[in-house]
């Protein structure tokens, strides 16, 4: 017998005792839509972790922490912006034009000792909140005057200084002797 005229199969044949896989083009589009939802799913992953880190540092790129203050009638937080090298303190909030209600910045010194701030090139009038090594407000210097060369002192020894709106403490009722606490501030 003589094959005179060869038709090729309108199927894949199988191999191995298996059927050749045959893809519709619905599950062409499901094969695609999985992967564009894996992609999402990546790219959501990767900017989340990016938000992260952007919520722990500040426009400033400086390090920013949650400052608690246990007053008479309840907690009080700041998220603070803190300040450790001795180049990030001698600029602190200098020329910065307005700070949030609920925002400050934390002073973190290696030492304690007699605190001396000023309010050169800074324009925001500022609560300063001095703290000592155990985490208890030392002493407040309220409503310092913007751009004033006018020294402004602790009084008494301090390790850390938290800068806040003028005003806030009177507002919020917050007094020396209230604990702070914050991860930068170490107990002593």
């Amino acid at each position: 017998m003589r094959i005179t005229h060869f038709t090729a199969p309108s199927r894949a044949l199988p191999v191995r005792g298996h059927p050749a896989p045959t893809a519709s083009w619905r599950e062409a589009a499901a094969i695609l839509a999985r992967a564009a939802l894996i992609g999402v799913i990546i790219l959501f992953g990767v900017l989340a972790a990016r938000a992260a880190r952007a919520a722990t540092v500040s426009a400033a790129g400086l390090p920013v922490e949650t400052v608690a203050i246990a007053t008479a009638t309840g907690p009080v937080s700041f998220v603070a912006e803190v300040v450790s090298t001795e180049a990030q303190r001698a600029i602190g909030l200098m020329n910065r034009k307005e700070l949030a209600a609920d925002a400050g910045m934390l002073f973190v010194f290696e030492r304690e000792g007699e605190r001396h701030f000023w309010m050169q090139n800074t324009y925001v009038a500022l609560d300063m909140i001095f703290i000592g090594a155990d985490g208890k407000i030392v002493s407040i210097a309220p409503d310092t005057t913007p751009l004033s060369q006018k020294i402004i002192s602790s009084g008494v020894p301090a390790l850390y200084v938290l800068e806040v709106v003028a005003g806030t403490s009177a507002r919020l009722g917050i007094e020396p002797g209230q604990s702070v606490t914050a991860p930068s501030i170490q107990r002593r």
